[in-house]
């Protein structure tokens, strides 16, 4: 069983904002939890099989790491900021009739590029493989409770953005609420991408 520490750092790291979290936000006011549903599978999905691939690669990563991680910071950060003109676009009644939700294949495959995702998991591979170097039943078992305890976390983000919806349906609040969302999203990608090219530099 996945020890307390485990659990409370997944919660912690799971149901803080970051992107995941304000999409999820931003898809249950526009397209309601139903919808959202695939989308927020597939973050757990997704956050379970990275956390899989790089408890089993974790000393490869680490010898790459220097050299992988701005690039897919870089290009996880240029994704977000899509995704946040997509969500700003959502506002008008033209734009939100023409989007649609996030894919459950999408929101896995997200996961590779997302910089918060990356730093949260490769963080907990290194925390909690077992000291004895069984690395197959570490990998397992964080990999499980990823999946598992992560997702009521996001959840509540998803949930919270539907039950706005109601109140959202008034055309400006609509627009107001997207461009907030839109606006963090924007804000966050440009805070990990500063974030990284200050370690890359640290590193260099």
């Amino acid at each position: 069983m996945p020890d307390i520490a485990l659990i409370s750092y997944i919660i912690v790291m799971s149901i803080t904002p970051g992107p995941n979290n304000l999409m999820l936000a931003a898809s249950g006011v526009n397209f309601g939890l139903k919808r959202t549903l695939p989308h927020l599978i597939g973050i757990s999905l997704g956050c379970g099989v990275l956390c899989l691939c790089i408890t089993f690669s974790l000393s490869t990563i680490m010898t790459h790491i220097s050299t992988i991680r701005l690039p897919l910071a870089i290009f996880g950060c240029l994704y977000l900021l899509w995704l946040s003109w997509k969500i700003w676009l959502a506002g008008s009644p033209v734009g939100r009739e023409n989007a649609t939700p996030m894919t459950l294949v999408g929101a896995m495959l997200f996961q590779w590029v997302n910089p918060k995702a990356w730093l949260m998991l490769v963080n907990a591979a290194i925390l909690f493989t077992a000291k004895d170097g069984n690395i197959i039943n570490s990998a397992i078992l964080i990999s499980a409770a990823f999946a598992i305890v992560g997702f009521p976390c996001v959840y509540v983000w998803a949930w919270m953005g539907d039950k706005l919806q109601e109140t959202l349906q008034v055309g400006w609040r609509l627009r107001v609420f997207n461009g907030l969302m839109a606006g963090s999203l924007a804000i966050t990608a440009g805070w990990l991408l500063l974030d990284e090219w200050q370690t890359f530099q640290a590193i260099a």
